[in-house]
């Protein structure tokens, strides 16, 4: 029996050459957030530079890169500020949720 063979880690040169989006296939995520999120991800459109890396990180896939700006679904968002933590130029705040 032949053993796995284990590829040694490259990071990606190009943003291209990351996997994209959510970590589950489309369509996984079912129910929409049972309100037990307490901040929220905003995204400041004037200092984002589209650099699509929340779109990458998010484990979710709630973030929607289809239109002019970036958008975040805020149905599915679960506020775990993975999106702000890894903006390099902190263009989304956790913001407190309001019900």
């Amino acid at each position: 029996m032949k053993r796995p063979q284990v590829k040694p880690w490259a990071y990606p040169g190009r943003v291209q050459d990351f996997p994209l989006g959510s970590t589950s296939k489309s369509d996984h995520l079912v129910s929409i957030n049972a309100g037990w999120r307490t901040l929220r991800p905003v995204i400041d459109h004037e200092k984002c530079i589209d650099c699509m890396k929340c779109f990458l990180v998010c484990p979710d896939g709630v973030i929607d890169k289809s239109g002019p700006v970036l958008e975040i679904d805020y149905d599915f968002c679960k506020g775990c500020g993975i999106c702000a933590h890894e903006c390099p130029v902190k263009a989304i705040d956790m913001v407190k949720e309001v019900k």
